[in-house]
């Protein structure tokens, strides 16, 4: 008996839901890569630890926003916590890899295709371990032409997105490149769901085991989008992130970062050379000098 699949089953809801929650995660994976590329190197290791957990967590919380919505008509659907679980790892290990080879080789061809490739294939296999870990009453079967297609679509969001990370450094330009990276993803996940079709055994309207969508999923969810909400924290309160590479370049958005605010004058004018303001290379005021200047300058 063939199942009858619905994966939209909350309307619009789940798939706007996962397509911010995958913005989020890109734009703070992408933000976070391409300051590693602008820190010393003793820092460029943390960024892209932050940057891989951000787009690996984004894409992982989107798959199972969007799976809360998935639902055969016919049979419960319960998820197995273990393999759940193991799709985050495996998204955030290998979209790791994929970020550290970018984050050290740079936007070359060689380090771009392996990296997309690799990363790619990553993001499918988390969407496809995920769906391992459901359990039905009922067998669950692909469309082999489908899927080759869904893997592809991630291979090219995901070399384009590390084309990004590494060339795109306006704050505006990495926000519209995280956009498109997050629809690539989002897409191939309905993509790899539309290659799914459930041939039902046994018993309907029964549990197969595991959790459902309901008790798990959310308390799942939680630990992810809090990692995401922490590290948005962290990029706005650097100065590179929220003023992108172009304004950060002008010196007076670097002096205004690392001298602070300017000093407020001191009255009254101290007119003893040895607390005169004024840098060392300056020359100290002579006889020869007129004092209304100097006064001037303490100012």
């Amino acid at each position: 008996m063939q199942g009858t699949i619905d994966g939209f089953n909350y309307g619009a809801v789940t798939p706007v839901a996962a397509y911010v929650m995958a913005c989020l995660g890109s734009a703070l994976g992408l933000r976070c890569t391409t300051r590693s590329l602008r820190t010393e190197r003793s820092w460029k290791p943390g960024w892209l630890a932050l940057g891989a957990t951000s787009i690996g967590s984004g894409i992982w919380t989107m798959h199972f926003i969007a799976m809360i919505g998935f639902q055969v008509k016919e049979v419960p659907i319960g998820y197995d916590v273990p393999t759940t679980l193991a799709s985050l790892a495996v998204a955030i290990v290998v979209v790791g890899i994929g970020v550290f080879i970018v984050g050290y080789r740079g936007a070359s061809r060689g380090a771009l295709l392996s990296a997309g490739v690799l990363t790619g294939l990553g993001v499918a296999a988390m969407h496809y371990l995920g769906m391992a870990g459901m359990r039905l009453h009922g067998r669950m079967e692909y469309d082999a032409t489908v899927v080759v297609l869904s893997v592809l679509v991630a291979i090219v969001a995901a070399t384009a997105a590390l084309w990004a990370a590494v060339s795109v450094h306006g704050f505006l330009a990495s926000l519209g490149a995280s956009m498109v990276m997050a629809g690539a993803v989002t897409g191939m996940h309905y993509t790899g769901m539309a290659a799914i079709s459930v041939h039902l055994q046994g018993l309907t309207g029964v549990s197969a085991g595991g959790g459902s969508a309901a008790s798990i999923m959310f308390p799942m969810l939680l630990g992810p989008v809090v990692f995401l909400v922490l590290a948005g924290v962290v990029v706005m309160f650097d100065p590179l992130l929220v003023l992108g590479e172009g304004e950060w370049d002008r010196p007076q958005a670097k002096g205004a970062v690392r001298n602070g605010p300017p000093a407020r004058p001191v009255w009254p004018p101290s007119h003893d050379a040895t607390t005169d303001r004024r840098p060392a290379s300056a020359p100290l005021a002579g006889p020869g000098r007129h004092q209304g200047s100097r006064d001037a300058r303490d100012w």
